[in-house]
């Protein structure tokens, strides 16, 4: 095993841009420790079989909505990933909109910002949906007015994000609230990246922009404990405003000689470990923890920023809300500093539209910052004279 991951980036050194999301030693350890305590038991038999598993779950699903700002009508679900928690909350809404009298059946479409995840793509090619992108305003935050004039009669869901992948900004989401309030359309809340660190931003005193609950249109939440809440993967949650949805998510089946079988997951099996893990990350961290968390995060990002910005020909594309950034260039090409960067033992990763390096920082890009900096400014003039051929992993747009 330790042979076959000799090549593995450097993770631990803040050499990845994604993938991996620590807070600090003892957080990991903990996290951990909690998860191999529960190492055989079963997340599908938390209700029947595995109490003390379905005691954490409900326990953690609990803070989150308080977290969130949730009415007592909420109710949440502990999923693996975003990717699930996300197509959860659409298929709900696509029987919540299925469920109106004389509403059509086929034909149905989901409008959302072009920076929307990938998520809402999968979940389209399953329930057969038509994607309706958004255009960005200058601050590549979503054009609400554009969003609103593609919605129509099968329109099932508008999606927002907390903050969007590839700029690290959270869209406009008091005012897509007011738009769905006014539609009586469904608005989701992509907050797989910030919904367990952005509520610590704010009480730290960071505008990060309403986006949660406490927004009358807010009618689902996706919100990952694996990414900022630091938590072992795979770790996700999905809120609703109100119980009827999260029962409209589950699934049933009730044709097999075993009788019913319903889930609240897509998934059947699911490791008890990751919920024993993320009870006992939020636990161990506590509010303080988390506003400490969400105060090194911004003070850290506000540095690479400001380190970025001070290299010649190097531009934000936007102003992060978070921890992710995203730079450019109207002089370099940034594929070849990418290409540099690889060479200097960075993993890199690029977005397309506009072209730009891309980081999700994590407190694991903290300590080598400076060296960061260093490598992207030697990189920036090493590629501004090399026209070699690129590295195929260097040019790659992951998300």
């Amino acid at each position: 095993m330790a042979q076959y991951s000799e090549n593995d980036v450097a993770w631990r050194d803040g050499r990845s841009p994604l993938f991996v999301f620590k807070n600090d030693v003892q957080t990991e350890e903990i996290g951990r420790k909690a998860f191999f305590e529960y190492f055989n038991e079963n997340g599908l038999g938390g209700a029947r079989a595995f109490h003390g598993i379905g005691r954490m779950e409900r326990e953690v699903l609990a803070y989150g909505l308080d977290l969130l700002n949730a009415p007592e009508t909420g109710a949440g679900v502990f999923t693996p990933g975003g990717s699930e928690s996300i197509f959860i909350a659409i298929k709900a809404a696509r029987d919540a909109f299925r469920a109106r009298e004389d509403a059509p059946r086929w034909g149905l479409n989901i409008v959302m910002p072009d920076t929307a995840h990938a998520a809402f793509d999968k979940a389209a090619q399953v329930m057969d949906l038509e994607i309706r992108r958004a255009p960005l305003r200058p601050d590549m935050r979503v054009d609400v007015a554009a969003l609103g004039a593609l919605i129509d009669d099968h329109t099932i869901l508008i999606a927002g994000s907390a903050p969007c992948y590839p700029h690290g900004v959270v869209d406009p989401i008091e005012a897509l609230s007011d738009l769905a309030v006014t539609q009586g359309v469904w608005l989701h809340v992509d907050a797989c990246v910030g919904g367990w660190i952005l509520p610590f931003f704010r009480m730290n005193g960071r505008d990060v922009g309403a986006f949660d609950f406490a927004l009358p249109g807010v009618r689902s939440i996706s919100a990952d404990l694996h990414k900022f809440g630091f938590c072992p993967k795979p770790a996700s949650t999905v809120f609703f405003r109100h119980i009827d949805d999260q029962e409209r998510a589950k699934f049933v089946a009730d044709a097999w000689p075993s009788g019913v079988f319903r889930t609240a997951t897509l998934a059947g099996t699911r490791p008890a470990g990751a919920v024993a893990g993320a009870w006992a990350v939020l636990n161990h961290l506590g509010l303080e923890g988390y506003k400490l968390a969400a105060d090194r995060l911004a003070k850290m990002t506000d540095a690479y920023v400001s380190d970025i910005e001070a290299i010649e020909g190097l531009t934000m594309w936007s102003k992060p809300d978070m921890s992710l950034i995203n730079f450019g260039s109207h002089t370099h090409d940034m594929a070849r500093v990418a290409a540099q960067m690889t060479e200097r033992g960075w993993l890199t990763t690029l977005t397309r539209r506009p072209v730009g390096l891309h980081i999700m920082m994590s407190l694991l890009h903290e300590e080598p910052r400076q060296k960061y900096i260093s490598d992207l400014a030697a990189s920036v003039q090493a590629s501004a004279s090399n026209a070699k051929t690129l590295d195929a992993q260097a040019t790659s747009y992951a998300g």
